[in-house]
């Protein structure tokens, strides 16, 4: 046993980021020290196997832009909810974005089933009763079987740069609440989340009333975090506010500290600049937003930086749609934001 576990510590010696792989292993010792139940090994194995699977799609489709939905797996296809589901990814992968669902029935194979098999992925999970993938999903490339649930709603969120919630039960309200308490804590970068239902259809509307009487009044969230999703009743503006979204604003990366940079798909104007630091100075813990320029593999990416109050998510989001609104020229980059590069 020791040989096998030395040889495959070996292969990784010349991994790129040795320093990180030293960690990981230092924390196997480390609970290796601390417990030798075989429950806690059997948990640790299958927490570690939901990952390998999970990278092992993924990694090869980082380039596109996905977007995740989430519904009930009951909705039957004759359903309006069903329908628009099946329009709402048709929709989204007409405008070069892929699709991440569950893999169940109901909503998820709606929206399998609109984006089709070459941009369709499911997160399937092992349940003490049989829960198939839906045949929209390619089983070979584009599928995940998770053990867990916490492993599974972390790739949901890890890989989807926007997230379209429709009615559904326990299991869609926890997928909603964990990618709103995510980005409202700055765990995760922000993305765009959509409620969507049919016009006519109140189920967001009763949702946002629990919020607002049961939450918001009573000082448990700050107003300005209803930044953070919009509620709308047709697909076209589901897709206008994903779209929007990666307008001008690329993505976000939160450094040590408070420091956070926007990467930008162009460049404020210093009279924008002066602008934005007026409209937001109430993001800032100390000093101003300053623009700066990244460089990365696909060139030199401009952006801004500033010290965040974490604390301000919500008005985050309004810098973001600020900036998506700025009049910037169309070059290539603002007319594809489906795209990573």
């Amino acid at each position: 046993m020791r040989q096998r576990i030395l040889a495959l510590a070996d292969q990784l010696a010349d991994h790129g980021h040795g320093e990180l792989v030293e960690g990981v292993l230092r924390h196997l010792v480390a609970i290796g020290q601390t417990t030798r139940e075989r429950s806690d090994w059997a948990f640790l194995d299958g927490t570690l196997s939901d990952i390998r699977d999970g990278l092992s799609v993924f990694c090869p489709h980082r380039y596109r832009r996905k977007v995740g939905v989430v519904g009930s797996a009951r909705v039957p296809p004759e359903t309006a909810v069903y329908q628009q589901a099946v329009d709402l990814s048709r929709q989204l992968a007409a405008s070069g974005f892929e699709v991440i669902t569950g893999a169940g029935g109901g909503v998820m194979e709606a929206a399998n089933r609109g984006a089709g098999q070459d941009k369709s992925y499911g997160l399937n999970i092992h349940l003490p009763f049989e829960f198939a993938a839906n045949r929209y999903i390619d089983p070979q490339s584009k599928l995940v079987v998770f053990r867990y649930f916490f492993t599974r709603k972390h790739f949901l969120l890890r890989e989807s740069d926007a997230l379209v919630a429709m009615p559904g039960g326990v299991g869609t309200l926890d997928e909603l609440f964990e990618a709103l308490t995510l980005i409202q804590t700055a765990k995760t970068v922000p993305i765009p989340v959509v409620l969507l239902a049919p016009a006519g259809d109140d189920y967001w509307q009763r949702w946002k009333s629990y919020m607002v009487k049961s939450v918001e009044e009573r000082g448990m969230v700050s107003p300005a975090d209803a930044r953070i999703y919009d509620q709308v009743d047709s697909v076209e503006a589901a897709v206008g506010v994903i779209r929007r979204f990666y307008r001008v604003f690329h993505r976000c990366h939160f450094l040590g500290g408070e420091r956070l940079q926007l990467l930008l798909h162009g460049a404020p104007t210093d009279e924008q600049l002066k602008g934005i630091n007026h409209l937001f100075s109430d993001l800032l813990l100390e000093g101003a937003i300053e623009s700066f320029t990244h460089r990365s593999e696909q060139g030199m990416v401009p952006g801004l930086q500033f010290q965040f109050d974490h604390r301000c998510m919500g008005r985050l989001y309004g810098l973001i749609h600020h900036l998506n609104h700025l009049p910037l020229s169309r070059g290539t980059r603002l007319e594809h934001p489906e795209q990573h590069q």
